[in-house]
């Protein structure tokens, strides 16, 4: 409905009819649980032959390489190749690591704080204010390291073909920025992958700081939700053309192939950081979980079986995207209220509602039984400042689950709207 245009009698009929919908709603005790992009039961399922594939007799590379005990800081060789099959890059670009990439992000951050981004370089921490872009909206987890760190924020929004790059330009031009944030392929929570003018722009950034990097966390690199995709150019190819490969550090993970609690992380990036990477990485550990890289090269195989292996996964997400945009569509298209993404990958849809409205929204949801993850986490310092966007992910939920969580959520949105338009809010 074109709730703008109604009389305010008209919208306050409409205000009785959905909040007693959502009196028959609460009364089912729902506990439904969106907030987080978690791979649901099937999912993890299909990775389960992982957990006895492999052999203690295949632990033992050579007399002096045996999974099983230290060593070996860099990853072991066969993961190495693998992911850099996996992300067409150099085995000698990729430093394989524990089962988090957010761990990687933060310990990079850590070791630029602390020592700077290599041997010829201050530490930031002893630079005075330290700056980050972050496009918005994006990834809580990031901001939150900024956060913890004392790094300052500033916002730049996204568009169509990522973010809005005029603006991260001219923001590089101040030497206290360091840093940005980026999800390039269907970004968390819009779903947007970086166009290739988009990547080629960053490749020939020009900061003013030496010590400025692009953080270019590839979580969702082979996650298609269909058989076409959204292609990414690669950001490291781009970077060499221009004699500039150190400028980024590159992030991704199969914790949403595999295991998210057990999965192997990576960093990717010019081999001298690399090197300076393993240098510190060699006091941090003796060495991460060598037994979990060998198992994933062994289950997987190659580039072949990881993209057929996905196929799997999107089939039990596929639907459930599905649900939540015919329902949005159904509930909303052609309104005024409410707009939305419609990614062919990842693992979120964003939705913004009228300004003012998204807080309201996520806590009448969470009053009815539907936790979403909170307003406001899509921004810097948890505030955005609209007030609109709340990210759906409809991962975890079953099918049936999904079907009601979305009612929920658009029966609260569109109480919360009208409440605004009447001045209620």
């Amino acid at each position: 409905m074109q709730y703008k245009s109604m009389s305010p009698q008209n919208l306050e009929g409409e205000l009785s009819v959905l909040r007693a919908k959502l009196e028959k709603l609460k009364a089912q005790k729902l506990s439904l649980d969106m907030s987080r992009g978690k791979p649901c039961r099937e999912q993890l399922e299909l990775s389960d032959g992982m957990l006895s594939c492999l052999t203690g007799e295949e632990c033992v590379l050579s007399p002096a390489v045996d999974l099983r005990n230290y060593g070996v800081v860099e990853g072991i060789p066969a993961a190495k190749k693998f992911f850099a099959e996996l992300l067409d890059v150099e085995a000698d670009e990729v430093m394989v690591c524990g089962n988090s990439s957010l761990n990687i992000m933060y310990d990079t951050i850590v070791r630029a704080m602390l020592f700077g981004v290599d041997a010829d370089s201050r530490p930031w921490k002893d630079q005075g204010e330290i700056k980050f872009i972050c496009p918005v909206p994006g990834y809580d987890r990031h901001f939150r390291i900024c956060e913890t760190m004392g790094i300052k924020m500033i916002s730049v929004p996204m568009t169509a073909e990522g973010p809005d790059m005029d603006e991260v330009e001219r923001l590089v031009q101040d030497e206290s920025v360091k840093g940005i944030w980026c999800v390039p392929k269907y970004s968390n929570p819009e779903g947007i992958t970086y166009s290739d003018e988009t990547v080629r722009r960053f490749a020939a950034l020009q900061p003013k700081a030496s010590d400025f990097r692009i953080f270019w966390d590839n979580a969702y690199f082979v996650h298609e939700l269909y058989d076409e995709g959204d292609v990414l150019l690669n950001l490291l190819d781009e970077l060499k053309k221009n004699g500039r490969e150190d400028m980024a550090y590159i992030f991704a993970s199969t914790s949403k192939l595999s295991y998210p609690g057990a999965g192997v992380g990576v960093l990717v990036s010019s081999k001298k950081n690399i090197a300076y990477a393993v240098k510190h990485m060699f006091v941090q550990t003796i060495g991460h979980d060598k037994i979990n890289q060998a198992r994933h090269v062994k289950f997987f195989k190659d580039r072949d079986g990881v993209l057929a292996h996905m196929k799997k996964h999107a089939e039990i997400l596929r639907p459930k995207f599905e649900v939540v945009l015919k329902t949005l569509d159904c509930e909303f298209e052609n309104g005024d209220i409410a707009s939305w993404t419609h990614p062919l990958g990842g693992y979120f849809v964003s939705l913004d509602l009228l300004d003012g409205c998204a807080k309201k929204t996520v806590q009448m949801c969470a009053e009815a039984g539907v936790k979403l993850t909170e307003a406001g986490a899509t921004h810097p310092y948890g505030i955005d400042p609209r007030d609109r966007n709340i990210r759906i992910a409809p991962s975890y939920p079953s099918l049936k689950e999904l079907e009601t969580a979305i009612e929920v959520l658009c029966v609260c949105a569109k109480i919360v709207c009208i409440e605004k338009l009447l001045g209620k809010a």
